[in-house]
Order: structure tokens, then sequence, then C-alpha cells
């Protein structure tokens, strides 16, 4: 059994007040008896239980990072951001992952709160969920990630996805692209929403309407739905079938480029495509992919910023901090044969 602080009075001969107070405020206690404290904590092996102790205070030394997917590097990037700016502070990082589960989430926001975080960074699951809305009402913190906020009463930091959309829909339809895939998730998340908003917008003002917008949802935003997403397109008949796509992140377009590979299409030659976040799998992809990039640690470290600034200013002002995305062109988009060609060449 550990030793309490109460052993630790006994073997020094003073009081528990005098053992908190060479715990807690060192100055107080005279040096002869500190010493004689801090040796009987050594010889007992005793150590402050810090969990109960931030308990009283009200709050831990911790926070909540509630993210979708911990699969996605997109959300590990973001959370070594998170990491670094609340490890300055002194306080440590508590990750869940809801895997985009109303249910899941809920449940991790019940933890949290037990555990009296200082506040929760959270990436939302699609629709309003009580459980955050509880959690704000009781008076924590909680900041957007990734998302923006609906009002000027909660602090969020998000990317303008509209505008991601448009960068690559642009890029594609500058390379003579008339029939360009979209491929996001079922989810309905508002991000994903964004981005093929842009996409569309940027196609309507080119082509004058969306006729060759191909819109495909696969299950999940993972390499598994991009290969979902290309055997559907594979499948298509030649004159319907789109010659490049947007993706609505990069796992989604690694997997494409894999059902491309697996079906003999050459990329980019005879199909072209655009991720999103540009991970650092991109780049290093058998063909180094395109891609939309996030500051994705940037992201992170500047809502773990204001969240501990709402947690610890009484003057806080509530911020929603939009980063503006950048276009990194690699080989996948890179069309070498003219795009009228590129139909022709899928089996």
């Amino acid at each position: 059994m550990s030793a309490s602080i109460r052993d630790v009075a006994s073997r020094a001969g003073v009081s528990v007040g005098t053992v908190s107070n060479v715990l807690n405020r060192p100055g107080q206690v005279g040096e002869t008896t500190r010493v004689r404290v801090l040796a009987a904590i050594e010889e007992l092996g005793f150590v402050r239980n810090e969990f109960a102790r931030h308990l009283r205070a009200g709050s831990s030394r911790t926070v909540g990072l509630v993210v979708l997917d911990i699969a996605n590097p997109f959300f590990t990037d973001v959370a070594r951001g998170v990491e670094d700016a609340v490890n300055e502070e002194g306080l440590a990082v508590i990750l869940c992952n809801s895997d985009d589960q109303r249910e899941k989430e809920a449940s991790y926001l019940d933890v949290l709160s037990e555990q009296r975080v200082q506040g929760v960074l959270i990436t939302p699951t699609a629709g309003p969920n009580p459980a955050l809305e509880a959690m704000r009402a009781r008076g924590v913190p909680v900041v957007l990630l990734d998302r923006r906020s609906t009002g000027p009463d909660q602090c969020s930091v998000a990317v303008d996805d509209v505008h991601g959309g448009r960068l690559a829909a642009d890029h594609l339809l500058e390379r003579g692209h008339r029939r360009i895939a979209f491929i996001g998730g079922s989810s309905g998340l508002p991000q994903v929403q964004e981005r093929h908003d842009g996409v569309e917008s940027a196609i309507r003002e080119v082509c004058g309407s969306t006729d060759g917008l191909t819109v495909l949802s696969p299950e999940t935003l993972t390499v598994a739905g991009g290969r979902e997403a290309g055997s559907r397109i594979v499948g298509m008949p030649a004159a319907q079938r789109p010659t490049a796509a947007v993706c609505a992140n990069d796992l989604i377009a690694l997997g494409l480029l894999q059902e491309m590979v697996r079906h003999g299409v050459a990329v980019p030659d005879e199909f072209a495509i655009v991720g999103y976040d540009d991970i650092d799998f991109a780049a290093a992809a058998a063909v180094p992919l395109t891609s939309v990039r996030k500051p994705r640690q940037e992201l992170g470290r500047r809502a773990a910023e204001l969240l501990l600034d709402e947690a610890r200013n009484e003057d806080h002002l509530h911020e929603q901090l939009l980063f503006e995305p950048t276009l990194v062109v690699r080989e996948s988009s890179m069309v070498r044969r003219p795009v009228e060609a590129l139909s022709r060449g899928i089996a």
C-alpha cells in the first residue's frame, strides 16, 4: 500500500497541515522542518495524489481532445499541435476518438466531464449533440476544431474549405477537365459539404452548369472508401465517366489511386486525382498526390491556445479563426495527354 500524507506527517513528527505546506507553500515552513518532511517523503516513497487535489480545486491539469478518426494522419498532426501548446503550460491531453459516431462522442464527453478537464477541443460529428451543449451549459470551455462556429459566443478554428474546393476544381479545369467527380462521405460533415460547394461553384462558373460533376459518397472517409469510389468510376460508361476527381481527404485519394492502378488506369495520363489535407503520405504515394494543404499542427496549436485563454481569463473574447488553404501540385494531376483522349484509356 502506498504511503499517505498522514504517514509522512507521523514519520516527520509534524501535522498533516505542515506536510501540505511543504508540498504547496514551502516558503511558509522553516528550513529544518522542511528538510525533515522531505526526508520522510523520500523514505516512504510518498507520491502526492494530484488527481484528488485538482478535483478539490474544481479542475484537473488536463484538457480533452475529441477527434473524428485518429487513424487519419490529419488528426494525428492536429493532435500534435494541441499537445505542444498544452504541454508548454504544464498540462496533459486526454485524446478521444469518436469514430464519427454521435453516441461514442457523447460517452467521451461524459467521461471528460467526470475527469474535470479544463476544457474540450472537439471536431464534432454532424448535427447537434446535447451532451456537448450540456457541457458548455456547465461552464466548461469548448472550442470547435476544424469546424466553424455557428455564432459569436464560441471559439472555433477552421479552414476555408469552400475556397479549398475551388482551388482543387480550378486546377483541374485549367488542365482541360470537364467531367470531374467529387468524392466525399455519407456522414454529412459540414467541412465535406463546404469542399463540395467549392468544387460545384468552380465548375458552374467555368462550364455554365454542373452537368459534368459526378458526386460519389462512399460509406467512409477512408482508403476503403476511395477504393469503393474508384471501382464505381471504372464501371461507368465511357461517355459519362469522369476524367478527374477531387477527394474530400487524402485517404480517399490514396484508395482511389490504388483502385485505378489495380485496373491498369494510368494516373495522371488517364485519370487525374486531387486530395485534401496534404498529409505526409500524399507526397510519399507511388504517384505523389496533388492535395489541398491545411496547416494541421497550427490548427491544433491555435485551438489549444484559445481554449486555455478561455479557461483562465475572465476577460476572454471569443474568436473564430479561419485559415486559408493552399494547393500543392504533384504528379497525380499533371496531365501529359490531351484530356479529350482520357476516357478512352479506361478499360
